[in-house]
């Protein structure tokens, strides 16, 4: 782990009642589902980020549109030394085309209804569940 925070984007597609995820295949959260997305580069928008994470992952193409929230991801280890800490930039995407297929370091992706992740029927990430629900109202 570094000294400071690394920044990473998410992308939050939508599409009709279904939302888009893929399953991790590192850690941390591996094997859970969570939104396509990655690390900014230097130079890189995490909106940028957020549509070029998505389309190396899956294979969608979506504009980005506006960012939703930050969530802060910290993990420990036993003896309370941080092992990852994360500021994730949800970014509110519009789906353009494309079927999702695993790619890169997921090992599954797509589409589920949101009624499902808000009702906790699907493994998922901590706050994917209260992002979903922020994009369904906007």
């Amino acid at each position: 782990m570094t000294d400071y925070p690394k920044l990473a984007a998410l992308a939050v597609v939508l599409r009709g009642e279904h939302v888009l995820l893929v399953k991790r295949r590192n850690e941390p959260d591996a094997g859970l589902w969570g939104f396509p997305g990655g690390h900014v580069d230097l130079g890189e928008t995490a909106l940028n980020a957020a549509a070029r994470e998505l389309h190396e992952e899956t294979g969608v193409i979506a504009n980005p549109v506006r960012y939703l929230t930050n969530v802060d991801v910290v993990v420990r280890a036993e003896d309370e030394s941080i092992l990852f800490h994360f500021l994730l930039a949800a970014v509110l995407c519009e789906y353009v085309s494309g079927t999702p297929r695993a790619q890169d370091d997921v090992s599954d992706a797509r589409w589920w209804p949101a009624a499902q992740i808000l009702g906790g029927d699907v493994q998922c990430s901590q706050h994917v569940d209260n992002v979903v629900g922020l994009a369904a109202r906007n």
